[in-house]
C-alpha cells in the first residue's frame, strides 16, 4: 500500500488556505493619517509547536498509522495471493485458479475502495483539527494585533514577501500566550468556587 502521509505531509499544505483567512491576503489597509504597522506570523510553527496543535498531531498520526497498519494487512494477503498463482497456477485445476482469481480481483477492488476510504477519513481529520486549532488560536492572535496596535497581520510565507524584518515576527509571542491559555484554564465558575466562597452570603431579613 502507498504509504498514507502522516501530519506534517497533509497538515502544512492545508494552513496555505488558513494564512488565507489570517491575513495571507489581507484587504487593504484602512485610510488614516498615522502609520500602518504589520506585523508576520508563521502559521506553521502555530500548528506543530503549540501545545494543541502538537495534540492534534498526535490524533491525526493516530488515525493514519491505524489505517496504514491495516492497508500494509490487506497488501500482504494481496501479495500472497499473487505468489501463489505464480507457483501454484499452472499445476491447479482450471476451476480452481479461476476460483483464485477472482478472488483476487475482488481483493484487489476492496482495497483500492479502502485507499480511497482511508485517505479520505485522514483528509477529515486533519480538516477538522485545522479548524480547531484556529478557533482557538484566532482570538489570541486579534487579541495581541489590537493590545500592540497592528494594522494588519500577515501569514509569514503565505504573503508573497521579499523581505521582513525579524522584529515584526510576532509568532513566538502568540505561540507563548496561546499555550499559556491552554495550560492554565479559566476556572469554571460554580459555587464551589474559592470566588463564590469569598462572596458573603446574603443575610436573611427578619419577619417583621
Amino acid at each position: 500500500m502507498k504509504r498514507l502521509p502522516l501530519l506534517l505531509a497533509a497538515i502544512l499544505p492545508a494552513t496555505a488556505a488558513w494564512g488565507q483567512n489570517a491575513g495571507a491576503a489581507p484587504p487593504p489597509a484602512p485610510a488614516s493619517t498615522g502609520a500602518v504597522r504589520i506585523a508576520l506570523i508563521n502559521v506553521d510553527r502555530l500548528v506543530t509547536d503549540s501545545a494543541l496543535g502538537k495534540e492534534a498531531f498526535a490524533r491525526v498520526k493516530k488515525i493514519a498509522d491505524s489505517k496504514k497498519e491495516e492497508g500494509d494487512k490487506l497488501t500482504k494477503e494481496l501479495r500472497d495471493m499473487e505468489q501463489k498463482l505464480a507457483d501454484q497456477g499452472a499445476s491447479m485445476a482450471e476451476d480452481k485458479k479461476d476460483a483464485l482469481q477472482k478472488q483476487y480481483q475482488e481483493r484487489a477492488i476492496s482495497f483500492k475502495r479502502f485507499q480511497d476510504d482511508a485517505q479520505r477519513a485522514l483528509e477529515e481529520a486533519q480538516k477538522k483539527e485545522l479548524e480547531e486549532l484556529q478557533r482557538r488560536v484566532m482570538p489570541v492572535i486579534s487579541q495581541i494585533g489590537k493590545e500592540k496596535g497592528y494594522t494588519l497581520i500577515f501569514n509569514k510565507y503565505q504573503a508573497n514577501l521579499v523581505y521582513a524584518d525579524d522584529s515584526v515576527d510576532i509568532t513566538d509571542e502568540v505561540l507563548k500566550r496561546f499555550n499559556t491559555m491552554v495550560a492554565v484554564p479559566a476556572p469554571a465558575a460554580s459555587s464551589s468556587s474559592p470566588e463564590a466562597a469569598a462572596k458573603p452570603k446574603p443575610t436573611p431579613k427578619k419577619p417583621s
